[in-house]
C-alpha cells in the first residue's frame, strides 16, 4: 500500500476510535487491521507488508510516528529532525539521512507537543525552545519554526538502556585501569570532582560511572535541567529536575532554586548534572560548605578552559571580584577530569588534574594523568595514559582510610 493509503487508514481509524474511553494497544491494533482489510478491496498484500503498515499506523497514533523505528534501534545514538522532510541519525559514529519523513508539518508539530506534554513541559510561540526528555531518559531539544527557519527542529540524544559503568569504559579503552582505580579512591574519599568536555564527549556517561564508587549508605541528591543520570546502588537517592515557567511566565523552578533547597535536605553529596550559568555559584558554595564528594559537569575544550568558563558563569550570578571567584573554585573543586571525542569517534579521558591552590592570582592545575596518542591502527586512535604527577592534597584520602 502507498503512503497515501496508509494515511487514509490512519484517518479512518481515528474516526472509528471510541474517544469516551482509553483504547488498549491490542484493541487499537485490531482496529487498524480491520480497517486495512476494508481498504484492500480485493488486492493481495504480503504478511510482511501488513505488519509494517500496522506498525506504521500504530506508531503514528500511539508513539513517535516515523521516529519510533530509530528510537528502537539500540545502535543509534542521536536523532536529528530538521523540519518534516529531513531526518538524520548517528549510528556507530557515522551520520546518515533517514529515508522516511513526517507526512506533514502538522504531524511533526503533533509529535513535538506529545514529547513536551509527556514530561510536563510547554513549547509554543512564546516559548519556542525547550529541553526535555523521553520516558526512557533520552534527552530532547526542541526549537519551533520560525525560530528554526527550515521547520521545527528536534534533536534526541539517546542513552543505553543499561548505563555504561566503569568496567565498560575500560573495555572501550576510554580510560586506563590505573586512572580508574585512582578515581575510585578519590570518589570514595569525598573529593569534589568536576567533569568537563565538549558536546558528545560522554560527560553524563562518565558521571554515572563515577557514581558507582559512592558508598551506598550515603544520601545523594541529583539536580538536573532534564533528568538523564541513572544512579544505581544508592537507596537514599533524591532526584530533582527543573521546571519551566507556565503560560503566565511564573512558577519556574531553576537550577539555583534546586541547589539551594537541596542544602536543606541533609545531603551527603550533591550531583549537579551540568552547570551552564549562574548556578555555578551555588554549586561552588555547596562544595565549600561540607558536601564533600559532590560532582558536576560542564562544557569546555580543556580543564584550563573549564576554569575560565566557571569564572564567567559565577559572574552571571553575582558581581564578585575575580580573586574571590578563583578562591571559591580553588577551595571547592579538588579534581578536574577532562573528556574528549577523538577522530575515530571514540571517547576518552584526556586529562585528570588536581587543583593545587592559587599562585600569583592564578589557579594552579597540576596534571596527574594525561592521554598521549601513539598512532593509528585501522583508523582507530591508539594511545596510553601517562602518569604526569602525584596527588599533593591527600588529607581526604588519609581521613577516609584509603
Amino acid at each position: 500500500m502507498s503512503k497515501e493509503q496508509g494515511d487514509e487508514i490512519r484517518k479512518n481509524v481515528l474516526e472509528r476510535m471510541d474517544v469516551s474511553r482509553d483504547l488498549a494497544d491490542e484493541e487499537l491494533c485490531d482496529l487498524i487491521q480491520e480497517e486495512m482489510k476494508e481498504s484492500r478491496r480485493g488486492r493481495v498484500i504480503s504478511l510482511m507488508q501488513r505488519e509494517k503498515l500496522t506498525e506504521r499506523v500504530f506508531n503514528s497514533l500511539r508513539k513517535l510516528d516515523v521516529l519510533q523505528e530509530l528510537l528502537e534501534d539500540e545502535e543509534i545514538t542521536e536523532i536529528m529532525v530538521n523540519g518534516p522532510e529531513k531526518i538524520f541519525y548517528e549510528k556507530r559514529g557515522g551520520l546518515y539521512q533517514w529515508d522516511k519523513q513526517f507526512s506533514s508539518v502538522d504531524k511533526l508539530e503533533d509529535i513535538i507537543q506529545q514529547i513536551a506534554g509527556n514530561s510536563n513541559r510547554m513549547v509554543n510561540e512564546s516559548s519556542p525552545i525547550v529541553d526535555t526528555r523521553l520516558s526512557d531518559g533520552s534527552r530532547v531539544n526542541i526549537v519551533l519554526h520560525p525560530i528554526a527557519l527550515d521547520g521545527s527542529m528536534i534533536c534526541i540524544r539517546k542513552f543505553p538502556k543499561e548505563p555504561l559503568g566503569m568496567r565498560q569504559l575500560l573495555a572501550y579503552h576510554s580510560i586506563s585501569e590505573e586512572a580508574a582505580d585512582f578515581l575510585k579512591k578519590l570518589v570514595r574519599a569525598g573529593y569534589n570532582i568536576f567533569v568537563s568536555g565538549g558536546t558528545g564527549s560522554g560527560k553524563t556517561t562518565f558521571l554515572n560511572a563515577l557514581s558507582e564508587f559512592i558508598p551506598e549508605e550515603e544520601r545523594i541528591i541529583t539536580i538536573e535541567d532534564s533528568a538523564e543520570l541513572k544512579i544505581t546502588g544508592i537507596p537514599n537517592l533524591v532526584r530533582l529536575e527543573t521546571r519551566n515557567a507556565n503560560a503566565q511566565g511564573t512558577n519556574a523552578v531553576s537550577m539555583r532554586d534546586l541547589i539551594k533547597t537541596a542544602l536543606r535536605m541533609r545531603p551527603d553529596r550533591i550531583i549537579v548534572g551540568e552547570c551552564r550559568g549562574a548556578e555555578a555559584l551555588d554549586m561552588l558554595q555547596a562544595m565549600n560548605t561540607g558536601h564533600d564528594g559532590s560532582l558536576s559537569t560542564g562544557h569546555a575544550n580543556s580543564a584550563r578552559d573549564m576554569l575560565s568558563r566557571l569564572e564567567t558563569m559565577v559572574l552571571m550570578g553575582m558581581e564578585l571580584p575575580l580573586a574571590a571567584i578563583r578562591g571559591q573554585i580553588a577551595s571547592g573543586i579538588d579534581i578536574f577530569v577532562h573528556l574528549g571525542r577523538m577522530r575515530d569517534r571514540s571517547r576518552k579521558v584526556l586529562e585528570i588534574a588536581e587543583v593545587d591552590g592559587i599562585k600569583d592570582g592564578e589557579i594552579v592545575l597540576q596534571p596527574l594523568f594525561l592521554f598521549r596518542e601513539t598512532g593509528h591502527d585501522n583508523s582507530r586512535v591508539e594511545g596510553v595514559w601517562e602518569k604526569a604527577g602525584e596527588l599533593k592534597h591527600k588529607d581526604k584520602l588519609y581521613f577516609a582510610g584509603e
